[in-house]
């Protein structure tokens, strides 16, 4: 918090010396008034002001600068303290309990996207999220970056604020308060994983990468200010497997694909600036599959951007449109993105893949 400095408060010079104002209880000092009848009107003279029989209600110049100072110097102190309050930083460093927060949307919200700005308007301006380590005063700092390929390993790291202190208050966001996104830079080896937090703020989580190559992790939460504020960021890092990296090229477009079985389908072409409907199906051997509500939704869907990773994340409509998961996506620019769909049938969580151009 920055230091406050009281006010100036402006002098009036005087026009005359003045003896120096002694305060007293006005009970204290009796009030005697002049006797006017000690001197004739004759002996007046004609400019000489008549003195009352009473005191004038009037303050003389002295106790007016007084008030003056006394009144500057309490508003001043007043002033100071309100700045200050308002100066006070909004993060806290509290315990694991504060990760009970709910996430609040407008009443009605339906489908929304992490990690950018989206909106209905053509051309209306979208950033993607991840693409920086730090952001709106937050930045995600890992314990380690280097993982050997194939090997079981562990992700550790915290969520800083601006004074390097951990940030422990995070919202609940679709039943986790932290979801981490990883994958290979060239947009092999999706996975998405929940993390926990410990007293300390660091966070964790079992994460073994197969392949050598750069990969990017995507921290994606909702923090909570003391006022009960929240703000949803996406902070992204590049960890390391070292070997021999051997980039896969990336798929080419299609709207259909199949994963464990079932086939997955989808409808809709994104556009730049501007949120479109994209609905998916997924049949079984039966015919349509008994989706399963996963992370409090039937569906997610998170889109990377080939070349800087930019990195979206689409919650979909809260209930089935026609047996399909319908999701609405706005798209930051042109080129080709990848899209990773998560459904959970019978229990078990799978992931569709998808290569889209943007034009």
């Amino acid at each position: 918090m920055t230091d406050q400095h009281p006010a100036a408060v402006p002098v009036v010079p005087d026009q005359a010396p003045h003896a120096p104002v002694v305060a007293a209880p006005v009970s204290d000092v009796p009030v005697v008034a002049a006797p006017v009848s000690d001197v004739a009107a004759s002996d007046r003279a004609p400019d000489e002001a008549v003195v009352s029989d009473s005191v004038s209600a009037a303050p003389d110049r002295s106790t007016l600068r007084l008030a003056l100072v006394v009144g500057g110097l309490v508003l001043a102190v007043l002033l100071g303290f309100g700045l200050g309050r308002l100066n006070a930083t909004g993060t806290t460093t509290g315990s694991p309990s504060s990760l009970a927060a709910e996430h609040t949307d407008p009443p009605g919200i339906g489908p929304h996207s992490h990690g950018t700005a989206t909106s209905t308007d053509q051309g209306a301006a979208i950033e993607p999220g991840g693409l920086a380590v730090s952001s709106a005063g937050l930045t995600l700092t890992p314990l380690g970056t280097e993982f050997a390929a194939g090997r079981p390993g562990q992700l550790r790291f915290q969520v800083r604020d601006t004074q390097r202190r951990p940030v422990t208050r995070f919202a609940v966001v679709h039943d986790k308060p932290m979801h981490l996104i990883v994958v290979r830079r060239d947009l092999a080896g999706y996975q998405h994983l929940h993390p926990t937090m410990a007293a300390d703020g660091i966070w964790s989580v079992p994460l073994t990468l197969v392949q050598p190559g750069v990969w990017r992790a995507y921290a994606d939460f909702t923090v909570v200010a003391d006022n009960g504020a929240q703000t949803a960021v996406t902070l992204g890092t590049d960890l390391v497997v070292p070997g021999d990296y051997q980039p896969r090229p990336l798929p080419a477009p299609a709207t259909s694909t199949t994963v464990d079985g079932f086939t997955v389908g989808f409808q809709g072409t994104p556009q730049v600036g501007a949120s479109v409907p994209l609905t998916f199906r997924v049949d079984g051997a039966d015919g349509a599959a008994p989706l399963e509500r996963y992370l409090g939704a039937y569906g997610h869907l998170v889109a990377l951007r080939e070349g800087d990773l930019g990195y979206l994340h689409v919650h979909p409509e809260t209930e089935l449109v026609d047996g399909q998961i319908k999701f609405w996506l706005a798209t930051p620019g042109p080129g080709r993105y990848r899209l990773y769909l998560d459904f959970r049938v019978g229990a078990e969580v799978h992931t569709a893949e998808f290569t889209s151009t943007v034009p």
